[in-house]
């Protein structure tokens, strides 16, 4: 196997790692004592199981990337659309992690979050259309984001925004 096909698998596999560690410092710096604070449902996974399963979706987001790069003829062949769409959800899934915990807007991320569910499933069916070991690999990643979008609404029904008081002139 050429050194130029090993470093594009190893670069399109970093690739969306970047972002997970950007929010994962931002993650850490906003968790307590506000995201300790929110109603949450039983059913939420542990903290401590995010980093291991972000870090393994990440994982088989970007080497499905490179499968689709690969057999697709790159940004110039069938592939194009597809990692353009990938390109859109790499973006929303980013920005969650401001809008959640350092904007603190359960509302915007609930609105944001849903644009990525529907993101993230139009990017399994293009990338299945290219090579479908790809698109199996983006479907726990569909499934996780089903069960954060479904967190995130009943964080966001069950913690309502207080209301700001009127200012007196």
């Amino acid at each position: 196997m050429p050194v130029q096909i090993i470093w594009s698998a190893v670069g399109a596999t970093i690739f969306p790692q970047l972002g997970g560690w950007v929010g994962g410092l931002i993650t850490r710096n906003n968790i307590n004592p506000w995201y300790e604070s929110l109603r949450k449902p039983s059913w939420r996974p542990p903290n401590w199981a995010f980093g291991p399963v972000w870090t393994t979706l990440y994982t088989g987001m970007g080497y499905a990337s490179y499968l689709v790069w690969r057999d697709g003829g790159g940004f110039s062949g069938e592939a194009g659309y597809p990692l353009i769409l990938y390109g859109i959800n790499v973006g929303l899934n980013w920005a969650w992690t401001p809008i959640f915990f350092g904007a603190k807007s359960l509302k915007w991320s609930f609105y944001e979050i849903v644009m990525l569910l529907g993101s993230t499933a139009a990017t399994t069916v293009a990338f299945y259309r290219v090579n479908r070991t790809a698109g199996y690999l983006l479907i726990p990643y569909l499934l996780w984001g089903s069960l954060a979008t479904a967190l995130n609404y009943v964080i966001y029904r069950d913690n309502p925004t207080p209301a700001i008081p009127d200012k007196k002139i």
